[in-house]
């Protein structure tokens, strides 16, 4: 996701530049000596460490596999990494990377959380209320996404948000629990349970600058 993704090399909004023209469209195929099972009825009916991973701009991220490793399961045969094929996500009930479940696409080995304590202000109100108003706040930086605060749920006015049904998934800050205030739905978003990558900001909330009044200092 990383490489042809937001701000990523390969992806539509690239943060910096080529020295020379580069060619479209690109595909990046590389080893990924990481133990790779697919679980389908609890058993295991691919266990490789033998996978490549193929990075296309405009696609997710993708495992390929030598032919022959994927048992019975549908395939499709990869272009940029011939004697590989392609197996649907959806093709096993679960996809475990070196020990850790996976949920709807592998771990980008190019992708980084900085979870960096900080004096940046941030200030948010809606429908009238000052929800936040502080400079104790930890930004996050994520590659190939813009930077974004963070703060302490002392410092936010818990009482005026009420949880959403909302949630949602990152493979390296975990499952997303989402708030509401104002009459506003989905204004700010914490995670409870965070992976280990992102201990730093567990309960800590950040909101979104499209639904809130926001005032925050941010590089650039």
């Amino acid at each position: 996701m990383s490489l042809v993704a937001g701000r990523g090399p390969l992806g539509p909004d690239r943060a910096g530049w080529f020295s020379a023209p580069v060619a479209e469209p690109i595909v990046y195929v590389e080893p990924h000596p990481r133990r790779v099972q697919g679980l389908r009825g609890g058993q295991p009916v691919i266990d490789t460490e033998r996978a490549l991973m193929v990075h296309r701009a405009g696609a997710p991220l993708s495992y390929v596999f030598p032919v022959g490793e994927t048992a019975d399961l549908p395939t499709e045969p990869e272009e940029a990494a011939p004697g590989y094929v392609r197996v649907a996500w959806d093709a096993v009930d679960t996809w475990v990377e070196e020990g850790r479940t996976l949920v709807h696409y592998p771990p980008n080995p190019y992708h980084r959380v900085d979870c960096r304590p900080t004096r940046r202000r941030l200030r948010v109100e809606v429908a009238g209320e000052v929800l936040v108003d502080t400079d104790e706040t930890v930004i996050v930086f994520e590659t190939a996404l813009a930077p974004r605060l963070y703060v302490a749920p002392v410092h936010v006015r818990t009482d005026l948000l009420r949880r959403t049904a909302t949630s949602s998934y990152c493979n390296y800050k975990g499952y997303a629990t989402y708030w509401a205030a104002g009459g506003v739905e989905d204004l700010a978003w914490s995670y409870q349970e965070p992976l280990p990558e992102t201990l730093t900001i567990t309960g800590y909330f950040s909101f979104d600058p499209d639904r809130v009044d926001m005032t925050a200092e941010l590089p650039g």
